[in-house]
């Protein structure tokens, strides 16, 4: 799999680059700034892009632009966006109206490298990927506007978040320790307590949870 990086710091450029060969990821291009990223991801076509929110030249989301300038120039491309600190406005515009294939994830979940990598690989599958502060805070802004998730069960507030995260059913099951069928059950209920339409498609059901939750 192909991947280009953008980090301005370079001690966790090199780092993210070993990390990610030693993870069986191609690494194509590793660049310093947002328009190096939009360059590369031009040059090389990589399968992913990985990059810091703040880069040069302003260091504020330079980075987050340059992503979804890639996003807008290459729709199939995944993104896969890394910041020191929660900002659910970040989230909120990297997620927009094409939010497969995206991953928003806090930089000390690097730390653990096997989820790191396998977040990335899911990202690279259309998945969606949202670090769990990130869930957690926007069920926490969405129990502050809609009385909808306060009907939720501890439970079924559980189920969602981690279906927000991007989750199948099966890892849902596993994360819990309930069965398969107690799952679906609790996602059943969610849909019916937000008014959401059931679908067959995993990914359209991330989808859905999460344009409720940034509303």
């Amino acid at each position: 799999m192909r991947v280009v990086i953008g980090e301005d710091e370079a001690l966790l450029r090199t780092g993210l680059t070993h990390v990610l060969d030693a993870g069986g990821f191609d690494v194509v291009a590793a660049v310093g700034d947002a328009d190096e990223l939009v360059r590369a991801a031009d040059d090389h076509l990589p399968d992913i892009v990985v990059t810091d929110i703040r880069m040069p030249p302003d260091h504020t989301d330079a980075g987050l632009r340059a992503a979804l300038e890639v996003r807008r120039r290459h729709p199939a491309m995944a993104i896969v966006v890394l910041s020191h600190h929660l900002q659910r406005a970040y989230a909120i515009e990297l997620l927009g109206d094409r939010s497969a294939g995206v991953g928003y994830l806090l930089k000390q979940r690097i730390a653990d490298i096997d989820t790191f990598t396998d977040d990335l690989r899911r990202v690279a599958a259309g998945a969606t990927v949202l670090d769990p502060e990130v869930v957690s805070l926007m069920v926490a802004r969405a129990r502050g506007d809609h009385d909808a998730l306060d009907r939720l069960t501890p439970r079924q507030q559980e189920v969602l978040a981690l279906m927000a995260e991007g989750r199948t059913n099966a890892s849902i099951a596993r994360a819990l320790s309930i069965s398969e069928r107690a799952v679906v059950q609790h996602t059943s209920h969610i849909y019916g307590e937000l008014g959401l339409a059931v679908s067959d498609d995993d990914h359209r059901r991330v989808l859905a949870v999460i344009r409720y939750l940034t509303s």
